[in-house]
């Protein structure tokens, strides 16, 4: 949907494939980091509809007795970067994207299939019929179908050694959450404060893939229940059985067992998940995605040969993904430590390293400037994303 934005915005026009019925609220929610903020604001998405309340002032990483392990001033990080992140429900952030298109863009129930790159135009195969495109940015996911026809010999998606549960909550009668998220032994509950007054709860543990179980609540409570507070008033309110329950979701952890060759072939271009899924452990996998997606629209801005343009796109962004991927796992890594002795060494580690030294070890992440082009004509090309959230 960035990507449809960013391109209908410099002259082309766009046809979004979307396989799902409707562009539902599905998902829970996002930290729009200073990165993914400079870049929406790039494509003119900014800084009104992410008006609200910003991350709070203390954010941070505890214990499950409530010890602060390492806690930073979000008015360090704005001064720092220009911009306070914003936490939003993804349902919001997809609907102020749609909003922003021309309508008759989006084609929902039209799920894509294939591609056939005849070399100077894409034949897209839809369950709706086939399209001619001009370029085709593929951003469907982590399953990514058309991810598989360009790379037919990747070796794919592998699990990450954890699962995890996302829910959304109403913030109605809670005190002022602070966003931090709680390491245990192998096992993490984050809180973050949503823009709206939700809240947003997450939590993971070491866990084979497949597994599930019986009740998430109560294997919630079983794990968590003990922790310091808020968790357990945020438990009880996942337990929500009245008229608007809250819907937790389930997840295993997948990555991609190794790094693409390249993010394009030909006329067909990878974005977010289908070309780079990673761990959630840096909160980057949706920022990158939109990154991805404004420099695709500002290297096709203009472009006589789009060939090239893609193979500009993969060069610009193939080295940062797979840095930023690599040091997800190894966060992942570590929060995964279940050996007492060794959560301890973690800890006092983490303890140990000043704030001022976490905060300048994000400068490559948070310090991203989008690239700038101007609004020009293309008003005779054609672009067909497959966008799936």
């Amino acid at each position: 949907m960035t990507a449809a934005v960013g391109l209908s915005r410099r002259g082309w026009r766009v046809t979004v494939c979307e396989r799902g019925s409707a562009l539902t609220g599905i998902g829970a929610g996002i930290v729009l980091a200073p990165n993914a903020l400079r870049a929406l604001e790039s494509i003119g998405l900014g800084p009104d509809p992410w008006a609200g309340d910003a991350l709070p002032c203390q954010v941070g990483l505890r214990t499950p007795d409530g010890t602060w392990l390492s806690r930073s001033d979000s008015g360090a990080v704005s001064a720092r970067y220009g911009l306070s992140a914003r936490a939003v429900h993804r349902g919001f952030l997809i609907d102020t994207l749609a909003a922003a298109l021309p309508a008759g863009v989006v084609h929902l129930g039209v799920s894509v299939t294939g591609v056939d790159d005849a070399g100077d135009a894409v034949a897209v195969r839809t369950s709706a019929g086939d399209l001619r495109a001009d370029v085709v940015l593929a951003a469907d996911g982590i399953h990514s179908a058309l991810r598989g026809q360009l790379f037919p010999g990747h070796r794919g998606l592998r699990h990450a050694g954890e699962a995890g549960w996302r829910a959304v909550l109403s913030g109605a009668g809670l005190p002022a959450q602070q966003a931090a998220e709680t390491w245990g032994r192998g096992e993490r509950f984050g809180v973050v404060p949503l823009a709206d007054g939700r809240v947003y709860v997450y939590a993971t543990t070491v866990r084979g893939p497949g597994a599930r179980p019986a009740d998430h609540h109560a294997e919630l409570t079983r794990r968590f229940g003990a922790w310091h507070d808020p968790i357990p008033e945020l438990l009880d309110r996942l337990n929500q059985r009245g008229p608007d329950p809250v819907g937790i979701l389930h997840h295993d952890f997948l990555e991609l067992a190794a790094p693409l060759p390249r993010f394009h072939a030909g006329r067909v271009a990878l974005l977010g998940d289908a070309a780079h899924a990673m761990t959630p452990n840096m909160g980057q996998g949706g920022c990158q995605a939109i990154e991805d997606a404004v420099v695709a629209a500002h290297l096709l801005a203009s472009a006589d040969d789009v060939p090239a343009a893609l193979a500009a796109y993969t060069k610009a962004r193939l080295r940062r993904t797979t840095r930023i991927s690599r040091r997800s796992r190894r966060i992942g890594e570590l929060a995964r430590i279940s050996h007492p002795l060794a959560a301890s060494i973690r800890n006092l580690a983490v303890r140990a390293t000043p704030q001022a030294l976490s905060l300048r070890a994000l400068d490559t992440v948070l310090g991203w400037q989008p690239p700038s082009a101007p609004a020009n004509a293309n008003a005779n090309a054609n672009a067909n994303l497959n966008v799936k959230e």
